[in-house]
This record gives structure tokens, C-alpha cells and sequence, in this order.
């Protein structure tokens, strides 16, 4: 039985494909609706996979094109992020035969397919229930810098979410590490080449400058919707990461950033002195950015790509406070007011102060002198 998948993003791309060939279908594949309609006259598929929002010829072009065009009764399936009611039902209106929302894990689409097509003669190996595969409602990039990380970098953790988590691709940075960070992240990316990449500085430059290279090197790839960042360390781990896109995608929201909130249904834990040293810093940054930020400092941040482009183009005038730099950068882009309804500050339901970290209490003191230098640069 033979399939053709369209959609214009690689990660779900890649991802469908193996599954279904693992699961015994012929399969080709196509990035663009047109390119699509091309392998369709030569391949004469069982089954079409489609996406809908794409640029050019859209989903619903290409059910129509197979529809009206070639009178084809070919089983369409759409498998998209667009939950607009209007869409689906003008998808069904032109003939298609089933419409997956994504989120959606591989094992639904496996089973959604079958049921239209039925098994192939080799069927493969079903999925067990703990490997739960999932093909996320937009394509997401992360940055991690690591800087002397060889001890702290937690692979099985990493590559356990890039491993169920299809529309995320996982970008470490090395900034110019003495140890063997460079070779921890290596043995990490193998059998993951498709979803985790290194990007390699040869000198340190900190923390700032390993973010802001690590993220135009992710909105080179077009298919990424949201970027953001997080911790080697995974203070903030991934489940709570993952919360932090699903607002941006649920919201009108340009920026989502994590906040360390003590409160009751969280596990948020400090060492006391490094936590009286943050509410004090925290007063002096909300002081200076005009907005009533709790916790800018928060290492997990996700925004839309053109914010992404927008604040992180020039360099940052500060090693560690790249983080208020960039609200003080939407403040001067949007203007205070248009700023304050753009970002939202999430708290977290977990993090975890993990030992080893590089900001040492004499660094802490310095902060107060950069601060000014932000408060004066940003005026």
C-alpha cells in the first residue's frame, strides 16, 4: 500500500515517514503542495497525507486539486494544527475522508490510516504503550548553551523528549567548553541527527552571546514557528517547557517566559542566600524596566520567530542580564504598554536550583553594576 505525505515542515515530515515504513506502507514524500501534486500523478498513492496550512498551495488546494481536477477518490486524510471549525468542515465539504487535530500522537495516525486503507500484508511492529510518540502542533526550536557542562548535561533526559516530542529540534550550543562538553553533546546527538544539532563556538563568549548565536542559527530554518531557550541543567525540565508553548500557541501572546514563583502546588526550591540575593535584584529590575516583572531571570523563554529575529539581531551589552535586555528591547520596539500585553509570565510548577552553576555570589554583586549599565544604554 502506497502513501504520500505533504507538509512544508521536515520535523513531521521525517517522523511520519519512518513510522510508516516501519509500519510496512510505500511511502514518498513531499515538503510543498505543489511538489505534491506532482508525485501524485507518478506514485498513484492508496492514501494521501496532508497538511493544511502551508505556504503556496495550501491542504485544502491540494484536496481540491485531487477532488475537482483529477476526479480522484483517492482517501484523503488532512493531519494539522488548524482547529478552525470553518476549515474542517470545508475540508469534509471537498471530500476528504478523515481530520486529525495536532497535537496527535503516531499511534492515532497509524490507526486513523488503517481503518481507511487497512493493514499492509508486512505489517510491522506495533508501538509499546510507554513510547507514546507525539507530532506537536507547531514546529519548535530550543537553544542550550553549555559551557563546561560535561558533568551536568543529563543525555537520557534529552534524548527521551527528543524522542517523543516530533515537532521539537533541540540546539546545543558550546561555548568554547575546556572540558569534554563538546564530546558529551556528540555521543548525545547520535540517532537523533534529525531533531538535535550542535552549534559549535571555538571561543567562550558567555552566556548572553551563546543564546543570541544559538537562536539565529535556529531561525535559519524556516520550518521552526516558536524559538526559545533553556537551562543545561534542566532546572526547569521539559514538562514544564512544554506548558510554557502550548500558551503561546493557546494565546495572543508574543513572548511566554517562566517564572520561579514560590507558591503553594509548585516545587520551587532556592539556597536561602541566592534567593534573598534574587528578590533584591528582581526590586532593582523591575525598578529600571518600568513593568512589574517577579522573575526575569528565569532561564526558560519561548517566543513567535519574528521576536526572535527582532531582539536578538544585536549583540548584548551584558554577559549574564541578556534576559532583561531583551524586555527592555520590547519595551523600546513596542512601547511599554504594547510590551506589558505581548509577554506573559508563567509561573512554573517546578525548578530545581541545581549545584555547579557558573553565576558564583561575587558575580551576584557585579550584577547591580550592569544593571546600571542597562538602565543607562536602554534610556
Amino acid at each position: 500500500m502506497k502513501i504520500l505525505t505533504i507538509d512544508d515542515q521536515q520535523l513531521i515530515l521525517l517522523s511520519v515517514e519512518k513510522r510508516l515504513i516501519e509500519l510496512g506502507y510505500e511511502v514518498r514524500t513531499a515538503g510543498s503542495g505543489e511538489l505534491g501534486i506532482e508525485i501524485y500523478d507518478d506514485f498513484q498513492p492508496d492514501l494521501v497525507l496532508v497538511d493544511i496550512n502551508m505556504p503556496g498551495m495550501s491542504g485544502l488546494q491540494v484536496v481540491k486539486h485531487i477532488r475537482t481536477e483529477k476526479k480522484s477518490k483517492t482517501p484523503i486524510l488532512i493531519m494539522s494544527g488548524n482547529t478552525d471549525e470553518n476549515i474542517i468542515v470545508d475540508g469534509f465539504d471537498l471530500g476528504i475522508n478523515d481530520y486529525m487535530k495536532k497535537p496527535v500522537s503516531l499511534e492515532e495516525m497509524a490507526a486513523r490510516i488503517k481503518r481507511i486503507v487497512g493493514v499492509p500484508e508486512t505489517e510491522g511492529e506495533t508501538m509499546k504503550s510507554n513510547d507514546v510518540r507525539m507530532l506537536q502542533q507547531h514546529c519548535v526550536g530550543v537553544v542550550i548553551p553549555c559551557y563546561n557542562e560535561e558533568d551536568r548535561l543529563s543525555g537520557p533526559e534529552f534524548k527521551a523528549f527528543a524522542h517523543k516530542n516530533l515537532g521539537y529540534h533541540l540546539c546545543f550550543v558550546n561555548d568554547g567548553s575546556t572540558d569534554k562538553t563538546l564530546e558529551v553533546l556528540q555521543e548525545l546527538r547520535k540517532g537523533h541527527e534529525s531533531n538535535i544539532s550542535i552549534y559549535n563556538c571555538e571561543k567562550n563568549g558567555g552566556k548572553a552571546e551563546a543564546v543570541r548565536q544559538g537562536v539565529l542559527h535556529m531561525i535559519k530554518d524556516e520550518q521552526l514557528d516558536y524559538i526559545g531557550y533553556l537551562d543545561a541543567d534542566l532546572s526547569t525540565d521539559f514538562r514544564d517547557f512544554d506548558d510554557l508553548v502550548k500558551t503561546l500557541e493557546n494565546s495572543q501572546f508574543k513572548i511566554v517566559s517562566g517564572s520561579r514563583i514560590s507558591r503553594m502546588g509548585a516545587n520551587i526550591t532556592k539556597e536561602s542566600a541566592r534567593k534573598i540575593i534574587s528578590m533584591t535584584i528582581n526590586m532593582i529590575i523591575q525598578t529600571i524596566l518600568g513593568m512589574p516583572f517577579k522573575d526575569t531571570q528565569c532561564g526558560a523563554k519561548i517566543m513567535d520567530r519574528e521576536i526572535a529575529s527582532t531582539m536578538f539581531n544585536k549583540k548584548f551589552i551584558t554577559k549574564w542580564l541578556f534576559d532583561v535586555e531583551i524586555f527592555m528591547r520590547m519595551r523600546k520596539h513596542y512601547g511599554k504598554e504594547e510590551a506589558k500585553r505581548i509577554i506573559c509570565e508563567q509561573p512554573l510548577k517546578r525548578w530545581i536550583h541545581a549545584d555547579g552553576s557558573k553565576l558564583s555570589m561575587k558575580d551576584s554583586v557585579k550584577i547591580v553594576g550592569q544593571l546600571a549599565k542597562i538602565a543607562v544604554s536602554y534610556r
